[in-house]
């Protein structure tokens, strides 16, 4: 059986549209709030290796929080263990939603690749 975690911010309307998908699709999923329950270095770490993505993909580019630190620029010459402490520290630099399973890791949205999953 495939356990799936859907980890999402409630207030995001992209969040919300990926559960509308999980729900009227009845697959079966336990959430959690980023926000108030941040993801750990260790999850990060896991969650990156397991995704097979570019560890920026992981950063809420279109966020007010990555505005602010100005990360655009910073991002670049940072180490991978600075990325990853940083994401973190705050859930809002995450980006969402991210649903895991098993063996895979999506990030953000997307219908297609959901489906495909």
């Amino acid at each position: 059986m495939i356990c799936i975690l859907f980890i999402w911010y409630p207030k995001c309307s992209t969040c919300r549209k990926a559960k509308d998908y999980l729900d009227k699709n009845n697959i079966k999923y336990e959430t959690r709030d980023i926000v108030l329950e941040k993801l750990s270095k260790e999850e990060i770490l896991s969650y990156y290796k397991k995704s097979g993505k570019n560890l920026k993909k992981f950063f809420n580019t279109s966020g007010l929080k990555y505005r602010e630190l100005g990360l655009k620029d910073k991002l670049e010459n940072m180490s991978e263990d600075e990325k990853i402490s940083l994401l973190s520290s705050d859930g809002m630099l995450v980006k969402r939603p991210i649903l895991v399973t098993n063996n895979h890791v999506l990030i953000g949205f997307s219908e297609k690749e959901w489906r495909e999953l």
